[in-house]
């Protein structure tokens, strides 16, 4: 883990457990200032932005909300509960609402909280929050420019799901390839070394391969002056992965991630359109970069959840 990454965790930890030590009530009558700062000239993409997060119609499922703000303690992973509580801490103790943390890939049966859903027509009930943000929002600084790359691709993560298992085996020994698993599974020979993003980001392509739910490497490989590689995401997050457009902010490949090379050699000989998708990505990214409306949308869409299930 790089100095910058370890201060940047530290810095987190420090100053939401100190956020312990301050009552909620403080945070309830921010709320409304908060929400009267909303910049008109931003009020629809904000508002698209919450109902893209939180797809939810009146319901009445209170009865079936496991947790209430008064109630709400430690679950899995101290930053979800951190990022949690840094929403629900501005509205009232007695609100009620269900939560799940960690990689969720099925539609609850109630209206929950999660860090990701399944990029469906159906999935009103998952409504997204900003959740494990330290992990996922990593944007990074790019100094090499995609000329200056090796003509190759590079990826590096755990390799114990079969579709990425497909991946590793395909291209592991490719000469246009620096592709490995980084922990042994099961004594299956596609271990490399571990690589840091300074390292990958000397690369001009990127693989980004979902894991359990969404690929954890997205957000900064398209921060990057690299070309993001995947197939069509089937998970997304807040970084709201069902909205990016194939050919405009990344390169598409099939499911089995067959036609690789190819992609690659078309990029190659067409530089040009290979640096207008990077800059489309890099401008996708930076709505993400303002933490003041990311706060106030991240509010919005926790205020049309309560109000949704009729508690406000």
């Amino acid at each position: 883990m790089s100095h910058r990454s370890q201060a940047k965790r530290f810095s987190y930890y420090f100053f939401n457990t100190l956020g312990l030590c301050i009552p909620n009530f403080i945070f309830r009558l921010l709320l409304q200032k908060k929400i009267s700062k909303l910049n008109t000239s931003d009020q629809a993409y904000i508002q698209n932005r919450v109902n893209y997060y939180n797809k939810l119609s009146v319901v009445d499922n209170r009865g079936r909300f496991d947790n209430s703000v008064a109630a709400f303690k430690k679950t899995k992973g101290t930053t979800y509960f951190f990022d949690m509580r840094n929403v629900i801490k501005y509205f009232s103790r007695h609100l009620k609402f269900s939560m799940i943390p960690g990689d969720v890939t099925r539609i609850p049966e109630v209206p929950t909280f999660v860090k990701s859903r399944p990029i469906t027509h159906d999935n009103e009930n998952a409504v997204l929050l900003k959740l494990n943000k330290i992990r996922h929002f990593n944007f990074i600084k790019d100094e090499i420019s995609y000329t200056d790359k090796k003509d190759q691709v590079a990826w590096r993560g755990v390799g114990y799901q079969p579709h990425r298992l497909v991946v590793i085996k395909q291209f592991y020994e490719h000469k246009m390839c620096n592709i490995g698993q980084t922990k042994p599974y099961q004594g299956n020979p596609w271990e490399k070394g571990y690589m840091s993003i300074e390292e990958q980001l000397q690369y001009k392509f990127l693989l980004c391969i979902e894991g359990n739910d969404v690929a954890t490497n997205l957000k900064w490989v398209m921060s990057s002056n690299s070309l993001c590689l995947m197939s069509k995401p089937k998970f997304e997050t807040w970084f709201m992965e069902g909205s990016l457009e194939a050919g405009v902010h990344y390169v598409e490949l099939k499911d089995d991630y067959s036609d690789l090379i190819e992609k690659m050699e078309y990029y190659l000989a067409d530089e040009q359109e290979a640096l207008t998708i990077i800059k489309n990505a890099n401008k996708y990214v930076d709505q993400f970069k303002d933490e003041k409306r990311e706060q106030l949308i991240s509010l919005l869409v926790a205020q049309k959840y309560f109000k949704q299930s009729r508690q406000l």
